[in-house]
């Protein structure tokens, strides 16, 4: 069965101010891709399988070794040998048993990138593999979301977000991978705990964004010093110069103390039902991929997929009322704000996503 957001297991996490109904529905209906189920894995695949979002895709090629067993609590002596995706895939299913939970034994490259994360909201990089964490940020351009990354080694440990469509990448920070591997845990070693407190700063900012609580590190890095306890923040920016991907949401970085994109206003499925009944409806803008579009629509949409909306933004009347939509939120947000910079009138997006209105007002359409 569906994972069901009103269960009494995330009681104590609705009733967190920002988070409710909504922000439980909108986990609910999260599709996250997770690289790496090793020592940064191991705390953050729990916590998002056991807080409650829908859908995980765990990407690891490795295997279980005996010097992993102390940090990479995912995994116990009898998997030793094992592929790791498959016992962090057996691990997050008795968590969240009404999850959907798939395991993918390949390592993550630009071969495979854009398939992995063609209908994601999100990507997580724990993989602590620095050429890696290139390709996801690049990857995670071109699809419009947002990635999580994070680090671990010795007695150390670092957190960001990176997303294109809002103005920060990784590359940002370092615009070209570092001539060597940096640190590992095989030569330099890890402090086990240091997995621990990484990951979890990783995980919430992977709930953050998700359900729209808080601030997201963006253009900022928190940086963990376990012989100290401390943590401190490292800001940085895009420079003026620097090259941008071209992505369908990509906007121009605004200037020092100038404002930032205008934020688009938002609709829940109600209230949209009420307003598509009446004398005046808006349009509808689907901004899926064609494969999700035929599992479910709703009934007059057009459809655009997020990644084609720059080139297609002709199609679509500037002055017209549109209401955008994708599968949980984050993509429409996105398409939003690109069209309210644009020049577009009036565009809302659909609280929720097509899950929230199949939800609210129509439980007979297709859930995925």
């Amino acid at each position: 069965m569906p994972l069901d957001p009103d269960a009494p297991r995330f009681a104590r996490q609705r009733v967190l101010p920002g988070m409710g109904a909504a922000g439980q529905r909108r986990l609910a209906g999260a599709h996250v891709v997770v690289l790496g189920a090793g020592g940064l894995g191991s705390a953050v695949i729990p916590a998002l399988a056991a807080a409650g979002v829908g859908r995980l895709t765990l990407v690891d090629d490795d295997v279980v070794e005996p010097t992993n067993l102390h940090r990479q609590t995912l995994h116990h002596d009898a998997d030793v040998g094992r592929a790791k995706v498959d016992s962090a895939t057996d691990a997050a299913r008795l968590l969240a048993p009404d999850a959907t939970v798939q395991g993918v034994r390949a390592r993550f490259d630009a071969g495979n990138a854009d398939d992995l994360l063609a209908d994601a909201d999100l990507v997580v990089d724990g993989t602590d593999d620095i050429l890696t964490r290139y390709v996801a940020d690049d990857a995670a351009a071109r699809a419009g979301i947002p990635l999580v990354w994070g680090s671990a080694a010795r007695f150390s440990g670092q957190v960001g977000v990176s997303w294109e469509a809002r103005g920060v990448s990784y590359r940002d920070l370092f615009p070209e991978p570092p001539a060597d591997a940096g640190l590992s845990c095989e030569v330099d070693g890890i402090l086990p705990t240091v997995c621990t407190v990484t990951g979890g700063l990783m995980a919430g900012e992977v709930l953050k964004l998700l359900a729209g609580l808080g601030e997201p590190m963006l253009g900022r890095v928190a940086v963990y010093d376990a012989l100290t306890g401390r943590t401190r923040e490292i800001a940085y920016a895009r420079a003026e110069d620097a090259p941008r991907a071209t992505v369908a949401t990509a906007r121009p970085v605004a200037a020092a103390g100038s404002p930032g994109p205008p934020a688009p206003a938002e609709v829940d499925a109600v209230a949209l039902a009420a307003e598509l009944a009446s004398d005046a409806p808006p349009r509808l803008l689907d901004v899926r991929e064609p494969w999700e579009a035929d599992l479910v629509a709703i009934e007059g949409s057009i459809l655009i997929p997020l990644h084609e909306l720059g080139a297609r933004t002709g199609e679509l009347d500037p002055a017209a009322s549109l209401v955008v939509y994708c599968h949980l939120g984050v993509r429409s947000r996105l398409a939003a704000e690109h069209l309210l910079a644009a020049g577009f009138a009036e565009v809302r997006n659909l609280t929720g996503g097509i899950d929230a209105w199949s939800l609210a007002v129509d439980p007979e359409l297709t859930r995925y």
